[in-house]
C-alpha cells in the first residue's frame, strides 16, 4: 500500500511536499525503485506533474504542479530564476570567514566553478574548466549555528543555477564535502548517517496567480 502524502500546500494549481531523505523524487531503474514521491502523489493527485528534484540522500521542500498549464509556469520560472531556495548541510572541517578574504557585507561567498557530469563515473559530477557548464553557489557560516559536531560546519546555502549534484560537487570542491556524502566525502561514511543537506526554503511565483509563495521545512538533523 503506497503512503498517503500529507502536503505542506494545496490548492487547484500547486502541490508543496517536505521530501523525507531516502525517498526518490522520480521512478529510477529497476522494480525496486519505483516508489518515489512523483509516483505517490499521482496516486492521490492524477494531474500532480514534476517540476523539479531534489537528490534522494537529500530532504526537504519540493514542489509539483497540477495540470499542464502550471507545470509549464513553473518551469519558467525556474529557467528564468524567479525560484530561490534556501539550504541547510554541515559540512566537513572547520569554514571559516578568512581574515585576509573577508566575506561581502551580506556574509555570502561565491563558488564559481563549472560542472560536468562525469560520465566514467556516473551518478558523479565533477569540477571540468574546459567543458563544464557555468555553475554558481552561494554560501555563509549560519547564524547562529547549532553545537557542530567537532570537526564540522554548519552553512546556509543558496544555488544560483541547478546543476547535478551542484551543492555536493561545489562543497568538495572547496575541500568541505557534505557530511554523510557517499559519492563526495573524503572517508567513507557512517551507514548510519544520512547525508547532512536539506532544502529548508524555498520563494516563487505561484504558477497561476503570480503571487509571492514561501515555505519554510524545519531541518530535521
Amino acid at each position: 500500500m503506497t503512503p498517503e502524502l500529507i502536503p505542506l500546500h494545496i490548492d487547484a494549481s500547486l502541490l508543496v511536499f517536505d521530501k523525507p531523505a531516502g525517498l526518490l523524487c522520480v521512478p529510477g531503474r529497476g522494480p525496486d525503485k519505483q516508489d518515489c514521491l512523483s509516483a505517490r502523489a499521482e496516486s492521490q493527485w492524477p494531474d500532480a506533474k514534476v517540476v523539479h528534484r531534489l537528490d534522494m540522500a537529500t530532504s526537504g521542500l519540493v514542489l509539483m504542479a497540477r495540470g499542464i498549464g502550471a507545470q509549464r509556469a513553473l518551469n519558467l520560472a525556474f529557467e528564468q530564476r524567479r525560484v530561490h531556495k534556501r539550504y541547510t548541510a554541515v559540512v566537513s572541517g572547520e569554514l571559516r570567514n578568512n581574515p585576509s578574504h573577508p566575506a561581502p557585507e551580506d556574509g555570502w561567498h561565491t563558488i564559481d566553478l563549472p560542472l560536468l557530469l562525469d560520465w566514467q563515473n556516473r551518478p558523479r559530477s565533477a569540477v571540468n574548466h574546459a567543458e563544464g557548464k557555468p555553475s554558481l553557489t552561494r554560501w555563509r557560516l549560519t547564524e547562529p549555528a547549532p553545537s557542530d559536531p567537532p570537526g564540522t560546519t554548519w552553512l546556509d546555502l543558496e544555488p544560483i543555477t541547478g546543476r547535478s549534484h551542484q551543492l555536493r560537487v561545489h562543497l568538495q570542491a572547496i575541500g568541505h564535502p557534505i557530511v554523510g556524502d557517499p559519492l563526495y566525502s573524503r572517508s567513507p561514511p557512517d551507514p548510519a548517517q544520512r547525508l547532512l543537506l536539506h532544502a529548508e526554503g524555498i520563494r516563487f511565483p505561484h504558477p497561476v496567480t503570480g503571487e509571492a509563495m514561501a515555505f519554510v521545512a524545519p531541518c530535521p538533523f
